[in-house]
Protein backbone atom coordinates (compact mmCIF):
# COMPACT_ATOMS: atom_id res chain seq x y z
CA UNK A 1 0.00 0.00 0.00
CA UNK A 2 1.36 3.40 -0.71
CA UNK A 3 2.25 5.95 2.46
CA UNK A 4 -1.15 7.42 1.77
CA UNK A 5 -3.29 4.51 2.47
CA UNK A 6 -1.11 3.92 5.79
CA UNK A 7 -1.26 7.36 6.72
CA UNK A 8 -4.94 8.06 6.19
CA UNK A 9 -6.28 4.59 7.66
CA UNK A 10 -4.25 5.02 10.43
CA UNK A 11 -5.54 8.43 11.21
CA UNK A 12 -8.61 7.68 10.59
CA UNK A 13 -8.62 4.38 13.34
CA UNK A 14 -6.42 6.98 16.03
CA UNK A 15 -10.01 9.16 15.47
CA UNK A 16 -11.75 6.03 16.44
CA UNK A 17 -9.76 5.00 19.56
CA UNK A 18 -9.71 8.59 20.75
CA UNK A 19 -13.48 8.92 20.85
CA UNK A 20 -13.54 5.36 22.44
CA UNK A 21 -11.17 5.67 24.72
CA UNK A 22 -13.39 9.63 25.25
CA UNK A 23 -16.36 7.27 26.21
CA UNK A 24 -14.35 5.18 28.12
CA UNK A 25 -13.09 8.03 30.45
CA UNK A 26 -15.88 9.93 31.04
CA UNK A 27 -18.03 6.40 31.58
CA UNK A 28 -15.29 5.57 34.07
CA UNK A 29 -15.51 9.60 35.74
CA UNK A 30 -19.78 8.80 36.22
CA UNK A 31 -19.77 5.15 37.33
CA UNK A 32 -21.30 4.46 40.97
CA UNK A 33 -18.26 1.25 40.73
CA UNK A 34 -20.70 -1.69 41.86
CA UNK A 35 -21.08 -4.85 39.97
CA UNK A 36 -23.83 -4.07 38.65
CA UNK A 37 -22.97 -1.25 36.69
CA UNK A 38 -19.61 -3.37 36.13
CA UNK A 39 -21.39 -6.47 34.57
CA UNK A 40 -24.65 -4.65 33.52
CA UNK A 41 -24.32 -0.91 32.91
CA UNK A 42 -27.06 -0.21 35.35
CA UNK A 43 -29.83 -2.18 33.52
CA UNK A 44 -30.78 1.09 31.92
CA UNK A 45 -30.02 0.37 27.79
CA UNK A 46 -33.38 0.79 25.98
CA UNK A 47 -34.14 -2.11 23.57
CA UNK A 48 -32.91 0.31 20.58
CA UNK A 49 -29.65 0.58 22.14
CA UNK A 50 -29.23 -2.58 22.90
CA UNK A 51 -30.50 -4.05 19.76
CA UNK A 52 -27.38 -2.04 18.26
CA UNK A 53 -24.95 -3.02 20.87
CA UNK A 54 -25.97 -6.49 20.32
CA UNK A 55 -25.01 -6.56 16.50
CA UNK A 56 -22.07 -4.71 17.34
CA UNK A 57 -20.83 -6.98 19.42
CA UNK A 58 -21.82 -10.02 17.24
CA UNK A 59 -20.82 -8.90 14.12
CA UNK A 60 -17.26 -9.16 14.06
CA UNK A 61 -14.13 -9.62 12.41
CA UNK A 62 -15.43 -13.09 11.20
CA UNK A 63 -18.26 -11.46 9.70
CA UNK A 64 -16.75 -9.13 8.10
CA UNK A 65 -13.68 -9.63 7.03
CA UNK A 66 -13.34 -13.76 6.87
CA UNK A 67 -17.31 -14.45 5.69
CA UNK A 68 -16.81 -11.87 2.83
CA UNK A 69 -12.96 -13.71 2.11
CA UNK A 70 -14.54 -17.19 2.36
CA UNK A 71 -17.54 -16.51 -0.39
CA UNK A 72 -14.98 -15.13 -2.45
CA UNK A 73 -12.70 -17.86 -2.43
CA UNK A 74 -15.19 -20.72 -1.79
CA UNK A 75 -18.74 -19.40 -3.83
CA UNK A 76 -22.02 -20.89 -2.90
CA UNK A 77 -20.10 -22.65 0.30
CA UNK A 78 -19.35 -19.86 1.77
CA UNK A 79 -22.80 -18.96 2.30
CA UNK A 80 -23.24 -21.69 4.44
CA UNK A 81 -21.74 -19.10 7.22
CA UNK A 82 -24.23 -16.55 6.97
CA UNK A 83 -26.88 -18.89 7.03
CA UNK A 84 -25.92 -19.77 10.26
CA UNK A 85 -24.99 -16.94 11.85
CA UNK A 86 -28.75 -15.35 10.80
CA UNK A 87 -30.72 -18.46 11.53
CA UNK A 88 -28.82 -18.64 15.22
CA UNK A 89 -31.17 -16.08 16.32
CA UNK A 90 -34.02 -17.99 16.22
CA UNK A 91 -33.03 -20.38 18.94
CA UNK A 92 -31.66 -17.33 20.60
CA UNK A 93 -35.04 -15.32 20.22
CA UNK A 94 -37.52 -18.06 21.43
CA UNK A 95 -35.35 -20.77 23.60
CA UNK A 96 -32.79 -18.27 25.29
CA UNK A 97 -33.36 -14.39 25.48
CA UNK A 98 -36.31 -13.04 27.88
CA UNK A 99 -35.67 -16.51 29.90
CA UNK A 100 -32.19 -15.84 30.82
CA UNK A 101 -32.68 -12.28 31.36
CA UNK A 102 -35.06 -13.61 34.04
CA UNK A 103 -33.59 -16.02 35.87
CA UNK A 104 -29.60 -14.83 36.12
CA UNK A 105 -27.84 -11.56 37.34
CA UNK A 106 -24.55 -11.39 35.23
CA UNK A 107 -23.48 -14.66 33.84
CA UNK A 108 -24.77 -17.99 32.18
CA UNK A 109 -23.77 -19.50 35.70
CA UNK A 110 -26.28 -17.51 37.47
CA UNK A 111 -29.26 -19.27 35.30
CA UNK A 112 -27.94 -22.71 36.06
CA UNK A 113 -26.59 -22.05 39.71
CA UNK A 114 -30.31 -20.73 40.39
CA UNK A 115 -31.89 -24.93 41.54
CA UNK A 116 -28.26 -26.49 41.50
CA UNK A 117 -25.12 -26.54 43.89
CA UNK A 118 -23.50 -23.52 43.43
CA UNK A 119 -19.21 -24.01 43.61
CA UNK A 120 -19.30 -26.93 41.24
CA UNK A 121 -21.42 -25.53 38.67
CA UNK A 122 -20.04 -22.22 38.90
CA UNK A 123 -16.69 -23.35 38.48
CA UNK A 124 -17.52 -25.65 35.19
CA UNK A 125 -19.66 -22.87 33.53
CA UNK A 126 -16.92 -20.31 34.16
CA UNK A 127 -14.38 -22.69 32.76
CA UNK A 128 -16.25 -23.16 29.80
CA UNK A 129 -17.14 -19.75 29.41
CA UNK A 130 -13.89 -18.35 29.66
CA UNK A 131 -12.64 -21.07 26.87
CA UNK A 132 -15.05 -20.08 24.54
CA UNK A 133 -14.41 -16.19 25.06
CA UNK A 134 -10.24 -16.97 24.25
CA UNK A 135 -11.24 -19.01 21.17
CA UNK A 136 -13.28 -16.29 19.70
CA UNK A 137 -10.92 -13.12 21.02
CA UNK A 138 -8.16 -15.78 19.06
CA UNK A 139 -10.62 -14.95 15.83
CA UNK A 140 -10.26 -11.18 16.31
CA UNK A 141 -6.20 -11.11 16.76
CA UNK A 142 -6.36 -12.66 13.57
CA UNK A 143 -8.06 -9.95 11.82
CA UNK A 144 -6.11 -7.49 13.61
CA UNK A 145 -3.09 -8.45 12.09
CA UNK A 146 -4.48 -9.61 8.40
CA UNK A 147 -5.15 -5.74 8.49
CA UNK A 148 -2.12 -4.22 9.33
CA UNK A 149 0.00 -6.58 7.16
CA UNK A 150 -1.97 -5.74 4.03
CA UNK A 151 -1.85 -1.89 5.30
CA UNK A 152 1.90 -2.07 5.56
CA UNK A 153 2.27 -3.93 2.16
CA UNK A 154 2.51 -7.06 3.89
CA UNK A 155 6.34 -6.88 4.83
CA UNK A 156 6.60 -6.43 8.06
CA UNK A 157 5.33 -9.48 10.73
CA UNK A 158 7.00 -7.14 13.46
CA UNK A 159 4.11 -4.81 12.54
CA UNK A 160 1.20 -7.48 12.56
CA UNK A 161 2.93 -8.82 16.19
CA UNK A 162 2.66 -4.94 18.04
CA UNK A 163 -0.73 -4.20 16.61
CA UNK A 164 -2.14 -7.71 17.73
CA UNK A 165 -0.49 -6.64 21.25
CA UNK A 166 -1.73 -3.24 20.46
CA UNK A 167 -5.46 -4.46 20.38
CA UNK A 168 -5.20 -6.18 22.90
CA UNK A 169 -3.88 -3.34 25.60
CA UNK A 170 -7.12 -1.41 24.40
CA UNK A 171 -9.41 -4.20 24.78
CA UNK A 172 -8.33 -4.28 28.59
CA UNK A 173 -8.00 -0.75 28.85
CA UNK A 174 -11.71 0.18 27.75
CA UNK A 175 -12.88 -3.04 29.98
CA UNK A 176 -11.12 -2.43 33.14
CA UNK A 177 -11.92 1.58 32.94
CA UNK A 178 -15.42 1.31 31.14
CA UNK A 179 -17.15 -1.74 32.34
CA UNK A 180 -20.22 -2.65 30.22
CA UNK A 181 -21.49 0.81 30.15
CA UNK A 182 -18.69 2.03 27.85
CA UNK A 183 -17.99 -0.98 26.02
CA UNK A 184 -21.31 -0.64 24.51
CA UNK A 185 -21.53 2.49 23.78
CA UNK A 186 -18.73 1.60 21.87
CA UNK A 187 -20.37 -1.13 20.30
CA UNK A 188 -23.31 1.09 19.41
CA UNK A 189 -20.81 3.50 17.55
CA UNK A 190 -18.94 0.43 16.01
CA UNK A 191 -22.47 -0.87 14.19
CA UNK A 192 -23.09 2.26 12.72
CA UNK A 193 -19.92 2.91 11.64
CA UNK A 194 -19.91 -0.91 10.20
CA UNK A 195 -23.63 -0.62 8.58
CA UNK A 196 -22.71 2.56 7.15
CA UNK A 197 -19.23 1.48 5.68
CA UNK A 198 -20.81 -1.65 4.45
CA UNK A 199 -23.48 -0.20 2.61
CA UNK A 200 -21.76 2.30 0.88
CA UNK A 201 -19.53 -0.83 -0.38
CA UNK A 202 -23.02 -2.81 -1.43
CA UNK A 203 -24.07 0.46 -3.94
CA UNK A 204 -21.02 0.71 -4.85
CA UNK A 205 -20.50 -3.21 -5.96
CA UNK A 206 -24.19 -2.86 -7.35
CA UNK A 207 -23.81 0.26 -9.32
CA UNK A 208 -20.56 -1.22 -10.78
CA UNK A 209 -22.41 -4.25 -12.50
CA UNK A 210 -25.55 -1.68 -13.05
CA UNK A 211 -27.84 -3.38 -10.84
CA UNK A 212 -27.52 -6.57 -12.29
CA UNK A 213 -27.27 -9.19 -10.07
CA UNK A 214 -27.49 -12.13 -11.81
CA UNK A 215 -23.88 -10.29 -14.04
CA UNK A 216 -22.20 -10.37 -10.51
CA UNK A 217 -22.92 -13.58 -10.07
CA UNK A 218 -21.87 -14.79 -13.56
CA UNK A 219 -18.45 -12.97 -13.84
CA UNK A 220 -17.52 -14.12 -10.30
CA UNK A 221 -17.96 -17.47 -11.81
CA UNK A 222 -15.78 -17.03 -14.61
CA UNK A 223 -13.09 -15.31 -12.84
CA UNK A 224 -13.17 -17.87 -9.53
CA UNK A 225 -11.93 -20.27 -13.09
CA UNK A 226 -14.18 -22.70 -11.39
CA UNK A 227 -17.36 -22.00 -13.78
CA UNK A 228 -20.55 -23.39 -12.65
CA UNK A 229 -19.18 -24.60 -9.83
CA UNK A 230 -18.53 -21.70 -8.08
CA UNK A 231 -22.39 -20.93 -7.49
CA UNK A 232 -23.30 -24.84 -6.43
CA UNK A 233 -22.76 -26.50 -3.24
CA UNK A 234 -19.32 -28.59 -2.85
CA UNK A 235 -16.89 -26.18 -3.75
CA UNK A 236 -15.34 -26.19 -0.30
CA UNK A 237 -17.68 -29.18 1.29
CA UNK A 238 -18.39 -31.69 -1.20
CA UNK A 239 -15.03 -33.59 -2.05
CA UNK A 240 -15.71 -36.55 -0.01
CA UNK A 241 -17.87 -37.41 2.91
CA UNK A 242 -15.14 -36.30 5.17
CA UNK A 243 -15.99 -32.66 4.01
CA UNK A 244 -19.79 -33.45 3.82
CA UNK A 245 -19.74 -34.19 7.67
CA UNK A 246 -17.87 -31.00 8.05
CA UNK A 247 -20.26 -29.30 6.11
CA UNK A 248 -22.79 -30.61 8.55
CA UNK A 249 -20.36 -30.01 11.54
CA UNK A 250 -19.77 -26.07 10.68
CA UNK A 251 -23.51 -25.64 10.06
CA UNK A 252 -24.88 -27.25 13.22
CA UNK A 253 -22.18 -25.36 15.54
CA UNK A 254 -23.05 -21.97 13.31
CA UNK A 255 -26.92 -22.16 14.29
CA UNK A 256 -26.83 -23.80 17.94
CA UNK A 257 -23.28 -22.03 18.87
CA UNK A 258 -24.84 -18.19 19.65
CA UNK A 259 -27.07 -18.95 22.43
CA UNK A 260 -24.12 -20.30 24.14
CA UNK A 261 -21.80 -17.40 23.77
CA UNK A 262 -21.01 -16.03 26.59
CA UNK A 263 -20.85 -12.35 25.40
CA UNK A 264 -23.70 -12.72 23.64
CA UNK A 265 -26.21 -13.73 26.96
CA UNK A 266 -24.52 -11.31 28.45
CA UNK A 267 -25.88 -8.35 26.74
CA UNK A 268 -29.40 -9.72 28.03
CA UNK A 269 -28.93 -8.26 31.96
CA UNK A 270 -28.15 -4.61 30.20
CA UNK A 271 -31.97 -3.94 29.90
CA UNK A 272 -34.38 -3.32 32.54
CA UNK A 273 -36.88 -6.14 31.75
CA UNK A 274 -37.35 -9.38 29.81
CA UNK A 275 -39.72 -7.74 27.24
CA UNK A 276 -36.91 -5.29 26.86
CA UNK A 277 -34.16 -8.21 26.39
CA UNK A 278 -36.78 -9.63 23.59
CA UNK A 279 -37.31 -6.27 21.84
CA UNK A 280 -33.44 -6.23 21.92
CA UNK A 281 -33.02 -9.27 19.67
CA UNK A 282 -36.17 -8.12 17.44
CA UNK A 283 -33.56 -5.11 16.82
CA UNK A 284 -30.55 -7.30 17.03
CA UNK A 285 -32.12 -9.46 14.10
CA UNK A 286 -33.31 -6.76 11.73
CA UNK A 287 -29.60 -5.29 11.82
CA UNK A 288 -27.76 -8.82 11.68
CA UNK A 289 -29.89 -10.01 8.52
CA UNK A 290 -29.44 -6.41 6.71
CA UNK A 291 -25.62 -6.49 7.56
CA UNK A 292 -25.37 -10.51 6.16
CA UNK A 293 -27.29 -9.68 2.83
CA UNK A 294 -24.66 -7.24 2.38
CA UNK A 295 -21.81 -9.66 2.99
CA UNK A 296 -23.25 -11.89 -0.12
CA UNK A 297 -23.15 -9.00 -2.23
CA UNK A 298 -19.37 -8.24 -0.85
CA UNK A 299 -17.94 -11.63 -1.41
CA UNK A 300 -19.32 -12.29 -4.74
CA UNK A 301 -18.28 -8.78 -5.62
CA UNK A 302 -14.76 -9.33 -4.85
CA UNK A 303 -14.77 -12.32 -6.78
CA UNK A 304 -15.83 -10.84 -9.61
CA UNK A 305 -13.50 -7.54 -9.58
CA UNK A 306 -10.39 -8.81 -7.93
CA UNK A 307 -11.22 -12.63 -8.57
CA UNK A 308 -9.98 -15.18 -6.01
CA UNK A 309 -6.19 -15.12 -6.52
CA UNK A 310 -5.85 -11.49 -6.05
CA UNK A 311 -7.56 -11.85 -3.03
CA UNK A 312 -5.66 -15.02 -2.17
CA UNK A 313 -2.04 -13.27 -2.59
CA UNK A 314 -2.85 -11.09 0.20
CA UNK A 315 -4.16 -13.44 2.61
CA UNK A 316 -3.83 -17.30 1.82
CA UNK A 317 -7.21 -17.28 3.93
CA UNK A 318 -9.24 -14.88 2.33
CA UNK A 319 -8.89 -11.88 5.46
CA UNK A 320 -8.48 -8.92 3.48
CA UNK A 321 -11.05 -9.26 0.61
CA UNK A 322 -13.18 -6.40 1.40
CA UNK A 323 -10.56 -3.75 2.24
CA UNK A 324 -9.08 -4.42 -1.61
CA UNK A 325 -12.80 -4.47 -2.87
CA UNK A 326 -13.01 -1.09 -1.32
CA UNK A 327 -9.35 0.14 -2.86
CA UNK A 328 -10.84 -0.52 -6.67
CA UNK A 329 -14.29 0.26 -6.06
CA UNK A 330 -12.59 3.70 -5.23
CA UNK A 331 -10.68 4.11 -8.42
CA UNK A 332 -7.64 1.61 -7.84
CA UNK A 333 -4.10 1.74 -6.23
CA UNK A 334 -2.75 5.32 -6.23
CA UNK A 335 -6.30 7.25 -6.50
CA UNK A 336 -7.55 9.69 -4.12
CA UNK A 337 -10.77 7.70 -3.81
CA UNK A 338 -9.45 4.29 -3.69
CA UNK A 339 -7.01 5.57 -1.03
CA UNK A 340 -9.95 7.57 0.82
CA UNK A 341 -12.16 4.14 0.56
CA UNK A 342 -9.37 1.59 1.29
CA UNK A 343 -8.83 3.57 4.60
CA UNK A 344 -12.15 4.29 5.77
CA UNK A 345 -12.97 0.62 5.82
CA UNK A 346 -9.11 -0.36 7.27
CA UNK A 347 -10.40 1.87 10.11
CA UNK A 348 -14.36 0.45 10.51
CA UNK A 349 -12.82 -3.20 10.40
CA UNK A 350 -10.13 -2.01 13.26
CA UNK A 351 -13.29 -0.49 15.02
CA UNK A 352 -15.51 -3.75 14.58
CA UNK A 353 -12.18 -5.40 15.73
CA UNK A 354 -12.07 -3.28 19.04
CA UNK A 355 -15.75 -3.12 20.07
CA UNK A 356 -15.81 -6.97 19.71
CA UNK A 357 -12.81 -7.69 21.94
CA UNK A 358 -14.08 -5.57 24.70
CA UNK A 359 -17.03 -6.84 24.59
CA UNK A 360 -15.54 -10.47 24.67
CA UNK A 361 -13.06 -9.85 27.18
CA UNK A 362 -15.79 -7.89 29.74
CA UNK A 363 -17.47 -11.27 29.21
CA UNK A 364 -14.99 -13.47 30.27
CA UNK A 365 -13.81 -11.51 32.82
CA UNK A 366 -17.10 -11.58 34.38
CA UNK A 367 -17.44 -15.42 34.51
CA UNK A 368 -13.51 -15.79 36.29
CA UNK A 369 -14.45 -13.41 39.00
CA UNK A 370 -18.18 -13.67 39.45
CA UNK A 371 -18.25 -17.28 38.84
CA UNK A 372 -14.59 -18.80 39.22
CA UNK A 373 -13.13 -16.55 41.84
CA UNK A 374 -16.07 -16.63 44.08
CA UNK A 375 -16.55 -20.50 43.92
CA UNK A 376 -12.94 -21.46 44.50
CA UNK A 377 -11.58 -18.30 46.90
CA UNK A 378 -10.97 -19.70 50.38
CA UNK A 379 -13.99 -19.43 52.84
CA UNK A 380 -12.84 -16.69 55.72
CA UNK A 381 -10.43 -15.04 54.26
CA UNK A 382 -10.51 -11.34 53.34
CA UNK A 383 -12.58 -11.29 49.50
CA UNK A 384 -11.58 -9.01 47.49
CA UNK A 385 -14.38 -6.89 45.28
CA UNK A 386 -15.42 -9.12 42.52
CA UNK A 387 -14.72 -5.65 39.87
CA UNK A 388 -11.15 -5.46 40.95
CA UNK A 389 -10.49 -9.32 40.32
CA UNK A 390 -12.67 -8.85 36.93
CA UNK A 391 -10.46 -5.99 35.69
CA UNK A 392 -7.28 -8.01 36.68
CA UNK A 393 -9.20 -11.11 34.53
CA UNK A 394 -9.20 -8.91 31.68
CA UNK A 395 -5.58 -8.37 32.04
CA UNK A 396 -4.98 -12.55 31.59
CA UNK A 397 -7.37 -12.83 29.29
CA UNK A 398 -6.05 -10.51 27.02
CA UNK A 399 -2.36 -11.92 27.22
CA UNK A 400 -3.72 -15.27 26.58
CA UNK A 401 -5.63 -14.15 23.42
CA UNK A 402 -2.82 -12.23 21.98
CA UNK A 403 -0.14 -15.20 22.23
CA UNK A 404 -2.68 -17.51 20.59
CA UNK A 405 -3.44 -14.74 18.08
CA UNK A 406 0.24 -14.88 16.76
CA UNK A 407 0.51 -18.53 17.37
CA UNK A 408 -3.24 -19.22 14.71
CA UNK A 409 -2.40 -15.33 12.58
CA UNK A 410 -2.36 -17.37 8.99
CA UNK A 411 -6.11 -19.11 9.48
CA UNK A 412 -9.60 -17.39 8.60
CA UNK A 413 -11.10 -15.42 11.42
CA UNK A 414 -14.62 -17.12 10.43
CA UNK A 415 -13.55 -20.68 10.44
CA UNK A 416 -11.51 -20.10 13.90
CA UNK A 417 -15.01 -18.39 14.90
CA UNK A 418 -16.82 -21.66 13.85
CA UNK A 419 -14.57 -23.67 16.60
CA UNK A 420 -15.70 -21.01 19.34
CA UNK A 421 -19.21 -21.96 18.29
CA UNK A 422 -18.43 -25.19 18.29
CA UNK A 423 -17.63 -25.44 21.98
CA UNK A 424 -20.16 -23.07 23.09
CA UNK A 425 -22.68 -25.23 21.32
CA UNK A 426 -21.31 -28.38 22.84
CA UNK A 427 -20.32 -27.26 26.56
CA UNK A 428 -23.23 -24.36 27.48
CA UNK A 429 -25.67 -24.78 24.77
CA UNK A 430 -27.06 -28.12 26.78
CA UNK A 431 -26.12 -27.12 30.39
CA UNK A 432 -28.56 -24.14 29.36
CA UNK A 433 -31.40 -25.61 27.97
CA UNK A 434 -31.71 -28.64 30.14
CA UNK A 435 -31.64 -25.73 33.67
CA UNK A 436 -34.31 -24.03 31.96
CA UNK A 437 -36.70 -26.89 30.67
CA UNK A 438 -35.63 -29.80 32.33
CA UNK A 439 -37.59 -30.87 35.59
CA UNK A 440 -35.21 -33.60 36.59
CA UNK A 441 -31.74 -31.56 35.89
CA UNK A 442 -29.39 -32.23 38.77
CA UNK A 443 -25.91 -30.87 39.69
CA UNK A 444 -24.13 -33.79 38.45
CA UNK A 445 -26.16 -33.35 35.30
CA UNK A 446 -25.49 -29.94 35.27
CA UNK A 447 -21.47 -30.40 35.50
CA UNK A 448 -21.13 -33.74 33.09
CA UNK A 449 -23.21 -31.75 30.42
CA UNK A 450 -20.04 -28.80 30.82
CA UNK A 451 -17.48 -30.97 30.85
CA UNK A 452 -19.29 -33.69 28.31
CA UNK A 453 -19.06 -31.06 25.69
CA UNK A 454 -16.34 -28.87 26.62
CA UNK A 455 -13.40 -31.36 26.87
CA UNK A 456 -14.40 -33.33 23.61
CA UNK A 457 -14.65 -30.51 21.88
CA UNK A 458 -11.12 -29.05 22.78
CA UNK A 459 -9.72 -32.48 22.60
CA UNK A 460 -11.27 -33.02 18.48
CA UNK A 461 -9.85 -29.97 17.89
CA UNK A 462 -6.03 -30.80 18.82
CA UNK A 463 -6.38 -33.89 17.22
CA UNK A 464 -7.97 -32.31 14.30
CA UNK A 465 -6.27 -31.38 10.82
CA UNK A 466 -6.49 -27.60 12.53
CA UNK A 467 -3.80 -27.98 14.36
CA UNK A 468 -1.26 -30.60 12.55
CA UNK A 469 -1.40 -32.98 10.01
CA UNK A 470 -1.34 -30.69 7.01
CA UNK A 471 0.18 -27.63 5.37
CA UNK A 472 -2.56 -25.49 6.51
CA UNK A 473 -2.30 -26.48 9.92
CA UNK A 474 -0.96 -24.94 13.52
CA UNK A 475 1.91 -26.99 13.73
CA UNK A 476 2.48 -28.51 10.08
CA UNK A 477 5.91 -30.21 11.36
CA UNK A 478 3.78 -32.66 13.31
CA UNK A 479 1.07 -35.03 12.85
CA UNK A 480 -1.10 -35.63 15.59
CA UNK A 481 -4.16 -35.69 13.52
CA UNK A 482 -6.62 -38.46 14.49
CA UNK A 483 -9.59 -36.84 13.99
CA UNK A 484 -10.55 -35.81 10.12
CA UNK A 485 -13.22 -33.01 10.74
CA UNK A 486 -11.94 -29.61 11.50
CA UNK A 487 -14.79 -28.65 13.03
CA UNK A 488 -15.66 -31.01 16.45
CA UNK A 489 -19.48 -29.56 16.22
CA UNK A 490 -20.93 -32.63 15.02
CA UNK A 491 -19.49 -35.60 18.04
CA UNK A 492 -19.52 -32.54 20.50
CA UNK A 493 -22.69 -30.85 20.43
CA UNK A 494 -24.32 -34.21 20.74
CA UNK A 495 -21.70 -35.58 23.62
CA UNK A 496 -22.88 -32.28 25.53
CA UNK A 497 -26.44 -33.18 25.79
CA UNK A 498 -26.13 -37.10 26.06
CA UNK A 499 -23.58 -36.18 29.17
CA UNK A 500 -25.95 -33.76 30.98
CA UNK A 501 -29.01 -36.86 30.51
CA UNK A 502 -26.17 -39.53 32.13
CA UNK A 503 -25.21 -37.40 34.76
CA UNK A 504 -28.59 -36.70 35.77
CA UNK A 505 -30.19 -40.41 35.68
CA UNK A 506 -27.24 -41.57 37.59
CA UNK A 507 -27.46 -39.00 39.90
CA UNK A 508 -28.44 -40.23 43.34
CA UNK A 509 -29.48 -36.17 44.41
CA UNK A 510 -32.88 -35.55 44.32
CA UNK A 511 -34.30 -32.33 41.97
CA UNK A 512 -35.59 -29.77 43.99
CA UNK A 513 -38.77 -29.24 42.73
CA UNK A 514 -39.27 -26.07 44.21
CA UNK A 515 -36.17 -24.76 43.16
CA UNK A 516 -37.51 -26.09 39.80
CA UNK A 517 -40.93 -24.42 40.14
CA UNK A 518 -39.86 -20.87 40.82
CA UNK A 519 -37.12 -20.81 38.11
CA UNK A 520 -39.59 -21.69 35.58
CA UNK A 521 -42.03 -19.05 37.32
CA UNK A 522 -39.51 -16.60 37.26
CA UNK A 523 -38.25 -17.48 33.25
CA UNK A 524 -42.14 -17.07 32.12
CA UNK A 525 -43.32 -13.99 33.83
CA UNK A 526 -39.72 -12.26 35.48
CA UNK A 527 -41.31 -12.62 39.17
CA UNK A 528 -38.36 -11.80 41.28
CA UNK A 529 -35.75 -11.17 38.43
CA UNK A 530 -33.01 -9.09 39.03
Amino acid sequence: MTEEHQTLALLLFSAFVAVTLGITTWVSRNRRGSAEEFYAGGRLFSPMENGFAIAGDYMSAASFLGVTGLIALFGYDGLLYVVGFLVAWLVVLFLVAELVRNCGRFTMADVVAARMRERPVRIAAGTSSVTVSVLYLVAQMVGAGSLVALLLGGTSDAARYWTVIGVGALMVIYVSLGGMRATTWIQIVKAVLLLGGTIVLTVLVLVRFHGDVDLLLLTAAERSGHGEAFLAPGLKYGGDWTARFDFISLGLALVLGTAGLPHILSRFYTVPTARAARRSVVWAVGLIGGFYLMTIVLGFGAAAVLGPDAVRGSSAAGNTAVPLLALDLGGGAGSTGGTVLFAIVAAVAFATILAVVAGITLASSASVAHDLYASLRRRGGKPRSEVAVARVAAVGVGVLAIALGLLARDLNVAFLVGLAFAVAASANLPVLLYSLFWRDFTTRGAVWAVYGGLIPAVVLVVLSPVVSGSPDSLFPGIDLQYFPLQNPGLVSIPLGFLAGWLGTVTSTEVPDEAKHAETEVRSLTGAGAA
